[in-house]
């Protein structure tokens, strides 16, 4: 089926066909393309080669434009040779015309320039052969030390200006016409960058000839930004910094003058109004003092300035300049001069802060209008990518000179090389670099304007789609991706600029940063570590070799020996790392974590310097690391997700011990998540006391479900009902590190079972219960102990619900009543046990109170305990449980309150101690400075028991429950508690304290 004309038009890509149409028909263009008419061969083929440019409405223009032109010149066999010869010179062509209207504009004044795009490779032309190029359009050589231009005046700004197009046509069309425009990208930059010094060198040789006393100055051109990069746009500013020495024979005022005057002109060459278009202005803001200084000094005024008054962000800048233009040796001696204070910038106080700070302000101060359209200064922009490296290479540079690159992207390969960013990231950061890049070019290439905003409008979009070639094609694809890249780029910037790591580092001295071995030794001595040799060796294990794993480790320990010190044992917290470290060095993702997450890297070394348990429960369980990098996962489970995952663990299992193994690992691992949590203060001790008694419980539930199935396996089958009663701290929920299980278990026969089968039965699930939780094996034990049964351990280990009521009703002891304040069903089946909690109500809250009797028994009792059970040797001031103010003095206090008030104030009837003080100090049985001071005491003798395991990493023993006397080990437990450092006498004192109050308080309420 034929197509009419206009609809070939518009399959090519033209907005307006009508008016192509018409141009088709113009008779240079026919004449140029020796064509009879609109639809003949010629003209289809040029319509063909217009099918891949970025916009074949312009580009038709501007080939009507050429035609007339070149039309009845030398120049019209040329130009017809390549508007019809296919082949490189005529894609160029009409990618460039398509790609450009100021290109476009070019050539139709300068039709033989369309020569030029024949050059094979314009993006690999040496620096040296540009500049020969332009020096020769004004009629310098480039042999001479200082050229000085033959043309002078507008005809030499104007040679210059012509050469720099034509030059920058050769690179845009080689740009527009590559299949992958973002692999061009670094070679497209840098040529324009060289051929900008190339201008540059033109320039000042224009200026040179304006001004013959130019001998007096040796003026050199330092490259700044994106010019001293190698990384230039199409059109930019071109940031330079100008410096010179006075040449022999002359004095420095003379030289200053001269060499202003010559910076003046070479500006002005590349700025003024003129024939041919000007190339862009020439910025000298970056100078000391900015636009108010001197436009041009000495390198020992350069010094003076940076040495005494130069802000953060102008070190920053000079990390880019290199010499473009004029005297070599002079910006050699500049480089030089400057390159030492570039790189121990980041010792100056607030460094990172303020680079990170000048980062924001930035992008606070781009137009509201613009804030969604802009490639460069907006959010997820380029300056996010160039502020993100920068820092990094200015941080961790000074000890690493491969990471020094001026250019972007090289210096995110050296990066990433070296292990400060890792593979993957830098993958990422440089392909939108790329992208964003790649897009600004050629946004910029259609008018050659100066402009860093997205096009707002679709024909403007379509445009610009078309000219990246990118895939998926259509300009809502391209804003689609744009969009993309820009949200990868914040999440790039925000991870990587704001690293916690980098204000740390920048607070070190060079050597301490490079863990040069004397500085290190020296360090370590100084802030606290006991044997700075044995933590030589292993700073020496973890990061000798060229591994990346040991790059990475030379990046963090630096900072990591820092944070060891800040604890309580740093020693403790080195051999700790290395121990993580070598059995999670080779993971992907294990130094990857502590080197770009915010917080990890910092709380690692506080858990490992501080508590040597949590140390021994992430060695143990190293991958548990990744906890530290989420609140969220340091966040208890409850007994609801713990439960939820208790049944996966066992539907799945197939074996009994490798359950129960399963079951004991679950635990263990939520004991280490809330010790972590603990130290580093992300819970309370109440909240840590619960998690620890979720974690029991469900492992209790599990147990006894392993057990049961079991006996229901069994011969006979399942005999009876049986339940789980929790006692003590279990049955509180305030269970600490080192508690034991106190149970009661208890049954209730089948209906029609054997009694004396049932309760062989139920005595074979509790003892299975308790080896399966108890027994040694890989995973931590859980002792339950029933001892708090009737006749305790001389009582069957098991009864019925029945033979309990029978026993409490006839024979019950006052302190199992006491006991029994405490029980509350925690496995098993619920009905039973919610049975066996409301038939003891009576017992543990009798009607009308404990009587005279019962109360003198208690006091009797707490009184013998003190005298009989507290160790021989102990201070009774510093024993925790059954010391003077312990936990036993306010528990027995609140559970006297309960046994006599229990049947009239509802809110006695709790298992936990805290709530039962609460209700006493409501109901007005206690005053309300006597319950805050009981509550004191107990929730710091609570945390100190705690802490006691976390510090000594021991749970239980004859120690767990005693304060200790040793200076350093109440450090640890000060720290352990949020206190300052120094500060274990204020924490003895704090206890001694709370131990005389709230005894004084035991002695009137309890025995009073």
């Amino acid at each position: 089926m034929r197509v009419s004309p206009l609809a070939r038009l518009v399959r090519v890509g033209f907005v307006e066909p009508g008016r192509a149409t018409t141009l088709l028909g113009e008779a240079d263009l026919l004449a140029v393309l020796a064509a009879d008419g609109p639809s003949d061969g010629p003209v289809d083929h040029l319509l063909d080669g217009l099918t891949h440019v970025a916009s074949p409405d312009d580009a038709l223009l501007a080939l009507t434009r050429l035609a007339t032109a070149a039309r009845g010149t030398e120049h019209e066999g040329r130009v017809r040779e390549a508007l019809t010869a296919p082949g490189p010179l005529r894609d160029r062509l009409l990618a460039v015309v398509g790609g450009s209207t100021a290109l476009g504009d070019h050539l139709a004044r300068h039709p033989e320039d369309v020569a030029a795009l024949a050059e094979d490779d314009p993006l690999g032309a040496p620096e040296d052969v540009v500049v020969a190029e332009l020096l020769h359009a004004v009629g310098a050589r480039d042999d001479d030390g200082a050229p000085v231009a033959g043309l002078a005046g507008t005809a030499g700004i104007d040679a210059m200006r012509r050469a720099y197009r034509r030059r920058l046509m050769m690179i845009a069309g080689a740009d527009l016409v590559g299949a992958e425009p973002l692999s061009l990208l670094p070679g497209v930059a840098a040529a324009l960058a060289d051929l900008a010094a190339a201008a540059l060198e033109a320039a000042l040789a224009l200026a040179r000839a304006e001004h013959p006393d130019h001998r007096a100055a040796r003026l050199a051109v330092l490259g700044m930004g994106k010019t001293g990069g190698r990384e230039l746009n199409y059109v930019s500013d071109v940031d330079v910094v100008y410096v010179v020495e006075p040449a022999p024979g002359h004095d420095e005022a003379e030289a200053v003058a001269v060499g202003a005057r010559l910076a003046t002109a070479l500006a002005r060459a590349c700025s003024v109004a003129s024939t041919e278009p000007a190339l862009w202005p020439v910025d000298a803001a970056l100078r000391p003092e900015g636009r108010q200084g001197p436009l041009v000094r000495t390198v020992a005024s350069h010094r003076a300035y940076y040495e005494r008054w130069a802000k953060t962000w102008e070190f920053q800048a000079l990390l880019k300049a290199r010499h473009v233009a004029g005297d070599a040796d002079v910006a050699q001696q500049y480089v030089a001069a400057m390159g030492p204070m570039v790189w121990s910038a980041v010792e100056r106080e607030n460094f990172v802060e303020d680079s990170q700070a000048m980062r924001r302000r930035v992008e606070e101060n781009v137009p509201a209008a613009e804030a969604d359209r802009q490639l460069k200064l907006g959010v997820g922009g380029l300056r996010d990518v160039e502020f993100t490296v920068q820092l990094l290479q200015l941080v961790h540079g000074r000890a690493d000179e491969t990471i020094r690159s001026p250019n972007t992207l090289r210096a995110v390969a050296a990066l990433s090389a070296g292990g400060y960013v890792g593979r993957e990231d830098a993958a990422r950061l440089a392909v939108c670099y790329r992208l964003l890049r790649a897009m600004e070019h050629r946004i910029q290439l259609h008018r050659l304007r100066r402009t860093h905003l997205m096009p707002s409008t679709e024909p403007e979009l379509r445009r610009l789609a078309r000219a990246m070639r990118l895939e998926p094609a259509g300009h809502e694809a391209l804003v689609e991706r744009w969009r993309s890249v820009r949200r990868e780029v914040r999440d790039l910037h925000e991870e990587l600029f704001y690293r916690p790591l980098l204000p740390a580092t920048a607070h070190l001295t060079r050597e301490e940063a490079s863990l040069a071995p004397d500085a290190a030794r020296a360090r370590l001595a100084a802030i606290g570590y006991r044997d700075p040799a044995g933590a030589m060796r292993h700073i020496a294990a973890l990061t000798e070799g060229v591994s990346r794993r040991a790059a990475i480790q030379r990046q963090l320990l630096p900072v990591l020996l820092g944070w060891f010190a800040e604890g309580s044992d740093p020693d403790a917290g080195l051999l700790a790392f290395r121990r993580v470290s070598d059995e999670l060095g080779t993971t992907h993702w294990y130094l990857k974590l502590l080197r770009d997450s915010g917080v990890a890297a910092n709380r690692l070394a506080c858990v490992l310097s501080t508590s040597r348990y949590a140390a021994d429960a992430l060695a143990r369980s190293p991958e548990s690391v990744t906890w530290l990098d989420s609140d969220a996962d340091l966040e208890p489970r409850g007994v609801e997700r713990l439960g939820a995952e208790v049944d996966a663990l066992l539907t799945r299992a197939s074996d009994a011990k490798a359950a129960a193994t399963l079951l004991r690992a679950l635990r263990r691992r939520e004991m280490a998540r809330t010790a972590v949590a603990q130290v580093l203060r992300r819970t309370t001790s109440r909240a840590s006391q619960e998690a620890l008694t979720a974690a029991a419980d469900v492992v209790l539930a599990g147990a006894l479900r392993i057990a049961e199935h079991e006996a229901r396996s069994g011969p006979d089958g399942m005999l009876t009902r049986f339940a789980v009663i929790a006692m003590g701290r279990l049955g509180g929920r305030e269970l600490g590190y080192g508690s034991d299980a106190d149970v009661l278990f208890v049954h209730d026969p089948l209906p029609d079972a054997d009694p004396a089968a049932a309760q062989a039965q139920a005595v074979s699930i509790a003892m299975r219960v308790r080896t399966l939780l108890g027994e040694l094996g890989p995973e931590p034990a859980l002792e339950v102990d029933a001892d708090l049964r009737p006749e305790g351990r001389n009582g069957p280990l098991v009864r019925t619900l029945a033979a309990y009521g029978e026993y409490y009703e006839r024979w019950s002891s006052p302190w199992e009543s006491q006991a029994l304040l405490r029980a509350r069903a925690v496995a098993g089946d619920g009905d039973l046990g919610e049975r066996f909690t409301t038939m003891v109500e009576p017992v543990r809250y009798p009607a009308g109170g404990a009587g005279p009797g019962v109360l003198r028994e208690v006091r009797r009792l707490k009184a013998r305990m003190e005298a009989e059970r507290l160790p021989r040797g102990v201070d009774p001031a510093r024993h925790l449980k059954l010391g003077r103010g312990g936990l036993s003095d306010v528990e027995w206090t609140a559970q006297l309150l309960q046994l006599r008030h229990g049947h009239e104030v509802p809110g006695l009837r709790t298992t936990s101690t805290l709530d039962a003080l609460g209700a006493a100090e409501d109901a007005g049985l206690l005053e309300t400075d006597d319950a805050l001071t009981l509550r004191d005491a107990w929730t710091l003798c609570s945390q100190l028991r705690d802490v006691l395991v976390l510090w000594t990493g021991r749970a239980g023993g004859p120690s767990g429950d005693v304060l200790p006397h040793d200076r350093h080990a109440l450090a640890g437990l000060a720290r352990l508690l949020g206190m300052p450092p120094g500060s274990g006498g204020e924490l003895e004192e704090q206890y001694l304290r709370s131990g005389r109050r709230a005894r004084a308080v035991v002695e009137r309420v309890f025995y009073g």
